[in-house]
């Protein structure tokens, strides 16, 4: 479907005023899916993302996931430089402030009167995926896709870098899609089955799909891309979202 034209609100936060970039329909009203970047925050790939997801029915929320160290709409390059500043932030940036983050989103969402849902959605990418997961501890998200979502298993997020995500995931109510690549350097095969083994232990709701793929196999740039992996988990995604999100 057409969508507006993308626009950005400036939330207060108790960290600070959080930038969100918002795709949406032209017309109707939708319900909220908060997308997570990876680390590099508001880049080409995740702009088109978001209008994908926004062209089915949603409305897509892409918050500045660095807004306290980073100038509004900054944009991280896919470089060594980038890469470096998105990583150095990741594991600098408190869990708590990740926490508050996501609930004034939901928050803000959630009390506009003409918002008719009851719930949101999340979804990300790297550290997006691992955020998306965090942020279904809200018993307000009921669907959660995590795309190979990093440091969950080593529980190493954040300042200190001692999270502990999967330690409360018992907490999540959210049904969960999780998808990795099998040949990720950064959610190994150890770590993939330790997400597992908890969710398993835990009786979470939840599907589980690995490709034979790189980490970001679904970023449009560079060789990591696959097309093939990135439409079929991409349908994946959206029967989660059209099957919890909207009725």
């Amino acid at each position: 479907m057409t969508l507006q034209e993308p626009s950005f609100l400036d939330l207060s936060t108790p960290t600070g005023a959080m930038r969100v970039h918002r795709f949406l329909p032209l017309e109707g009203s939708w319900p909220a899916v908060i997308l997570y970047s990876e680390i590099y925050q508001m880049t080409g790939p995740i702009q088109r993302l978001a209008a994908r997801l926004a062209c089915e029915g949603f409305e897509v929320l892409v918050p500045e996931v660095y807004h306290e160290y980073e100038a509004p709409g900054t944009v991280l390059c896919y470089d060594k430089e980038g890469t470096d500043r998105g990583n150095f932030l990741k594991f600098e940036k408190p869990v708590r402030a990740f926490d508050s983050d996501a609930q004034a989103l939901i928050d803000m969402v959630m009390a506009r009167p003409e918002y008719r849902w009851k719930t949101v959605g999340t979804i990300g990418f790297c550290l997006g995926g691992h955020l998306a997961f965090r942020a279904a501890l809200d018993t307000r998200v009921s669907a959660s896709a995590c795309w190979f979502p990093t440091d969950i298993h080593s529980g190493t997020l954040g300042r200190g870098k001692d999270d502990d995500t999967l330690a409360r995931s018992g907490e999540i109510a959210a049904e969960l899609l999780l998808i990795f690549g099998r040949q990720d350097p950064h959610v190994p095969a150890e770590g993939r089955r330790r997400i597992y083994d908890t969710l398993t232990e835990k009786e979470r709701n939840f599907t589980w799909h690995e490709f034979n793929t790189a980490h970001a196999f679904a970023r449009d740039e560079g060789i990591r891309y696959d097309a093939a992996a990135t439409r079929i988990g991409w349908e994946l995604t959206l029967e989660l979202f059209k099957r919890k999100l909207i009725f």
